[in-house]
């Protein structure tokens, strides 16, 4: 048996794992993301300390999937949102003093997109989209086999298509991304806007409102639906996949969010793709972003020529 590591860096917690050669989960951990940078190397130090002596025999190789705008070319973050620390830091001598193997860096939803086309909900498939909707909106695309990474590394961010020009300004610095629309802080906000509360909620707590049949808290799910299915729209008019694969907390809301994005879905797209594209849940969870760095760095070392 051979054994690969994976790490998954979110902005809440590092969700990091071993791996087998069939992609079989063998170890998962998570702990909490520093919030500078040298702290996250030394975090990152320990972790592969603890992966070390939980691998029964050694690791073979380590993938990294980070946040942000990867560039494949120069090795750099160009841009992360959410954890600008990052930003223009060349990783790749950082890491090599980190761990002693092989390792790959990516984007971590480009990463969580390889895992699930591995082993999880993409199992079998040519292409399919993955959408992870949370306090931010991840996704990976896989085309004719392949993660699609465009020219830079930069391809799949579907997060960041336009689905409401005069929507809030996004960390990215656009406005009324789809992130923007569809994110748990969104709804928190739209349903403040719709019921004139000012108390601090979270999006689970807007959920349960809705269930209990509050107007205003069904309008905040309805209208993130609604952008929610102008994007996936787009996505099965550009691109033609198979499946598209939802996952992340949102998700959690099922009906209250997915009848109005199939509401929407079906009016703008043309009729044979969407009828062909399948919509089904994600199935690795948390762990598909370590399981997906593992096996991608083990197909780029350990590939047969």
């Amino acid at each position: 048996m051979k054994i690969y590591a994976g790490i998954d860096m979110g902005g809440t917690n590092l969700k990091f794992g071993l791996v087998n050669d069939r992609g079989e989960v063998l170890f998962a951990h998570s702990s909490p993301t520093p919030p500078d940078l040298h702290q996250l190397l030394e975090e990152i130090k320990h972790i592969w300390k603890i992966l070390k002596e939980k691998a029964t025999q050694p690791i073979l190789s380590i993938g990294f999937g980070l946040p942000g705008i990867f560039n494949r070319r120069s090795k750099m973050i160009h841009r992360s949102p959410n954890y600008p620390e990052l930003n223009g830091v060349p990783l790749e001598p950082l890491f090599s003093q980190l761990v002693e193997v092989p390792f790959t860096i990516h984007n971590d939803a480009n990463m969580a997109a390889f895992g699930e086309f591995c082993v999880g909900a993409g199992q079998g498939l040519k292409s399919m989209i993955l959408l992870t909707i949370g306090t931010g909106v991840g996704s990976g695309i896989i085309l004719e086999g392949r993660l699609w990474e465009g020219v830079n590394g930069f391809a799949g961010e579907l997060g960041h298509v336009i689905v409401n020009p005069e929507g809030d300004p996004c960390k990215c610095g656009s406005r009324g991304c789809l992130e923007t629309e569809v994110s748990s802080e969104k709804i928190v906000r739209t349903y403040q806007l719709f019921s004139g509360s000012t108390e601090s909620l979270t999006s689970e707590e807007v959920y349960r409102r809705a269930k209990s049949g509050d107007k205003a808290a069904k309008k905040a799910f309805h209208q993130a639906g609604y952008y929610l299915g102008i994007g996936l729209a787009s996505a099965i008019n550009l691109l033609d996949p198979e499946k598209i694969i939802l996952g992340g907390g949102v998700m959690k809301a099922g009906d209250l969010l997915l009848q109005p994005t199939l509401q929407e879905l079906k009016k703008r797209s043309y009729l044979l793709p969407y009828s062909q594209c399948r919509l089904e849940s994600a199935l690795l969870g948390n762990q598909a972003g370590f399981i997906g760095a593992a096996l991608w760095a083990s197909a780029h070392f350990h590939r047969p020529k």
